[in-house]
């Protein structure tokens, strides 16, 4: 019997602290996420009122930029906050590892973009938002499982 509760409590530990791990990754995915669809959508479509943004005309690069930009902000925010009691002085291979992930991050970001405009003639806000956004949630679960395992993990 004390077996059993032992076990029972073990995997509650586990659940919680996974918990807690989910959504503080969230937190700061959210947080990265408006710096991403925020900086797109003023690089491609400007200030409401005002016109076209400055990247008008390229819009998987300004993906890629404004992707780059929240790639800092997860960075950060999970390297000093989600993952800061497995953190560790920084090392080379969790920075290399980190930028690898993000770039795959910003080609599954952008990948949705270029098929919507380039293939399907899709051009709308609307259309780059809904692409973008599918290729930021499948890039959120690469990103969580990657950080989890091979990124901030404890020396």
């Amino acid at each position: 019997m004390s077996d059993h509760l032992s076990l029972r409590l073990r995997l509650s530990d586990l659940v919680r602290g996974l918990w807690r791990e989910v959504a503080k990754f969230g937190v700061v995915g959210a947080v990265a996420f408006v710096v991403d669809a925020g900086g797109y959508n003023l690089l491609v479509f400007g200030l409401p009122g005002l016109g076209g943004g400055p990247m008008a005309s390229f819009p998987v690069m300004a993906s890629v930029v404004a992707t780059a930009a929240a790639m800092v902000v997860g960075w950060y925010g999970n390297r000093h906050w989600t993952y800061r009691a497995q953190r560790t002085e920084t090392t080379p291979r969790e920075v290399v590892v980190f930028i690898l992930v993000n770039i795959a991050g910003i080609l599954i970001t952008a990948a949705p973009v270029y098929l919507s405009r380039e293939l399907l003639g899709l051009d709308s806000a609307l259309t780059d938002n809904i692409t973008r956004l599918a290729g930021w949630a499948a890039a959120t679960l690469v990103r969580f499982v990657v950080y989890r395992r091979y990124v901030f993990q404890a020396a």
